[in-house]
């Protein structure tokens, strides 16, 4: 085993398996969100996949370090390029895809209210294909995500647990999903009677909302297929895929200043093998001095 320039490279490829952990376990948290919250799965597989093999080069690269296989070492370095690219992708997507859509304010109203067109079109035309958002409504179904907007509150007077008023349901902080398919869109003007019970007002005129003719109160449905639910999987799926995005610039930074320190120790290496002079340089002049010391 050679000690200079293949020392430093067990070194990075160490660090480089260390970096791949992160990549790896955001993929994985992205896929226990797809599985209960955001119930959309074609995000997370990229990143686990890029975690994987950055796993993979890693170990190819430390055994080539150890072993002194330069094809191993050769094809470490020209897969971590094509990972830095893959990764810088990845990032450029999210950040291009999540630039639009945010929540909407509603007067008198602490939580924030979703549209669909808000949001960029390729996000949209994921969730606009029926077939597509089936699947995603059968899993926000089947994961009960309007379970916890049932709250009681306990009345002054008596001492009681009873059910929350309107006053105290307006002022709570939900969720995009929550606040997009647990309860109709507050442009309805419908009459509360719980928190996923709501029937039409007589006295607020109705507006052209296909949203209000949508919701239900059948705990079953209620508002699994508005576009309004559509749009607050959009706005959990963006805050999840900026954190990973944010996380993944840091491991890109960390990622490139590890490629070059590779480089740099593998000419190293090389160089040593063949028992070229280090810190030399290799020129000669064309016309020697006479003078020899």
């Amino acid at each position: 085993m050679l000690r200079g320039g293949t020392s430093v490279l067990g070194i990075v490829n160490f660090i480089t398996f260390l970096i791949s952990i992160p990549i790896l376990g955001g993929g994985i948290w992205l896929a226990s969100r797809a599985n209960s919250t955001d119930c959309i799965r074609f995000l997370q597989w990229p990143i686990i996949v890029v975690g994987l093999v950055l796993m993979v080069i890693s170990l190819m690269g430390f055994a080539g370090a150890c072993y002194r296989q330069t094809w191993l070492l050769r094809l470490y370095l020209f897969a971590m390029f094509f990972v830095v690219l893959a990764l810088l992708f990845f990032i450029v997507f999210a950040f291009a895809v999540t630039d639009r859509g945010d929540g909407q304010v509603v007067m008198n109203r602490r939580f924030l209210e979703y549209q669909l067109s808000d949001y960029s079109g390729w996000l949209r035309e994921r969730v606009a294909d029926p077939q597509y958002w089936a699947t995603i409504s059968a899993c926000l179904r089947d994961g009960h995500a309007c379970s916890g907007m049932r709250r009681l509150a306990r009345d002054p007077n008596t001492g009681m647990l009873v059910p929350e008023t309107p006053g105290m349901f307006y002022v709570r902080n939900l969720s995009p999903i929550q606040s997009g398919c647990c309860k109709p869109p507050s442009s309805c003007g419908f009459a509360y009677n719980n928190e996923t019970y709501w029937t039409p007002n007589p006295g607020v005129p109705v507006i052209s909302d296909a949203d209000c003719n949508r919701w239900s109160n059948d705990q079953h449905t209620l508002c699994f297929q508005c576009d309004s639910c559509k749009a607050g999987v959009l706005a959990g799926i963006k805050k999840s895929w900026r954190k990973v995005a944010i996380l993944n610039i840091v491991v890109l930074i960390i990622l490139v200043i590890v490629y070059v320190a590779g480089c740099a120790a593998f000419r190293n290496a090389k160089r040593i093998e063949n028992d070229e002079p280090i810190g030399m340089a290799r020129m000669t002049k064309s016309q020697p001095s006479r003078f020899q010391f």
